[in-house]
C-alpha cells in the first residue's frame, strides 16, 4: 500500500469510527431537525455566525461557498449586511440574537470576556443547539475570567458560561490568515483539533470542518480541549493531522 492509499485508509476508518457515513444513510430521509439532533449535517442546515470579524466572518463565507444558508452577527449590523451581499443570496445579516434563532447550529467567535454576557443573554436561543466555540481566553483583553478559564481549561469554562448548549470546542487554534488561504488546499489538509462531550454535535463538527476545507482530529471530550488551549504548542499553528497527532502525543 503507497502512502496515499495509506491516508485513504486511515481518513475512511476515522469517519467510520466517528459514525459520519451511517449516520448520513440511516438519516437521510429524516426532517432536518431530526437529522441535526441526531448529528447529521448537510444540506437544508443553517448556520448562525455570532461574531463575524476574522475568524466567524472567514468560517462562515465558506460554508456559504460550501452551500449552508448562514446569518452573520456582529455589533455593527452594517459591518455584517456588507458582508452577506459580498457573498450571494445564501448569507444573510442580523443581530446575534436572530443568529441564534436562525442557525440550526451556531459559531460563537467573540472575545472570551463576552460569553458570560452572552450565555445570559441568550440562553433561551441557544438551548439545545450545537455551538462550535472559537474563542480564547486573553488575561490582557478578558481580565481574571480569563485566567479562570485557562487554569480550568476552555472546553470547561465554556461549558460553564453556554449551559444548556452541545458545545464543541473547534476553530481556536488555527489564525484566520491560514483559514483564508489553506482551506481546501490540495494535499494534507491543515488540521482542526475538536472536543465535546456530545457525540451527535461532534459529528456535525467534522461534517462541518470538512466542508470548510480543513481535516478534523478529534482529541476527546470537553475536558481535553485544554491540551489544544492558547499557550499549548500546538496553538496557532496550521498543522497537518499527523503534525496535529504528534503534538499532542496521540497515536497516528
Amino acid at each position: 500500500m503507497d502512502a496515499h492509499d495509506t491516508r485513504k485508509s486511515s481518513r475512511r476508518e476515522f469517519l467510520e469510527m466517528a459514525g459520519v457515513a451511517a449516520a448520513g444513510v440511516a438519516l437521510a430521509g429524516l426532517p432536518l431537525s431530526a437529522r441535526v439532533a441526531a448529528g447529521a449535517a448537510g444540506p437544508g442546515m443553517k448556520i448562525g455566525v455570532i461574531g463575524s470579524g476574522r475568524i466567524g466572518g472567514t468560517l462562515g463565507g465558506l460554508w456559504v461557498k460550501a452551500g449552508y444558508e448562514v446569518m452573520f452577527s456582529a455589533r455593527s449590523l452594517d459591518t455584517v449586511q456588507k458582508l452577506a451581499a459580498s457573498l450571494g443570496p445564501m448569507a444573510h445579516a442580523g443581530t446575534p440574537k436572530e443568529a441564534a434563532v436562525f442557525g440550526d447550529v451556531i459559531l460563537i467567535s467573540v472575545p472570551y470576556g463576552a460569553l458570560p454576557q452572552l450565555g445570559q443573554a441568550l440562553a433561551g436561543d441557544l438551548k439545545g443547539k450545537v455551538v462550535l466555540d472559537t474563542c480564547n481566553p486573553s488575561p490582557g483583553r478578558d481580565g481574571d475570567m480569563a485566567v479562570t478559564a485557562r487554569v480550568k481549561g476552555t472546553g470547561v469554562a465554556s461549558a460553564e458560561y453556554l449551559p444548556g448548549v452541545r458545545l464543541v470546542r473547534a476553530f481556536n487554534t488555527v489564525g484566520f490568515g491560514a483559514l483564508r488561504s489553506e482551506a481546501h488546499r490540495a494535499g494534507d489538509k491543515v488540521a482542526v483539533p475538536l472536543a465535546a462531550d456530545d457525540e451527535a454535535a461532534l459529528k456535525i463538527a467534522i461534517q462541518l470542518v470538512q466542508d470548510a476545507g480543513f481535516e478534523p482530529v478529534v482529541v476527546g471530550p470537553l475536558a481535553r480541549a485544554k491540551e489544544f488551549d492558547t499557550g499549548t504548542a500546538v496553538y496557532g499553528r496550521a498543522l497537518t493531522a499527523a503534525e496535529l497527532r504528534r503534538g499532542l502525543g496521540m497515536s497516528p
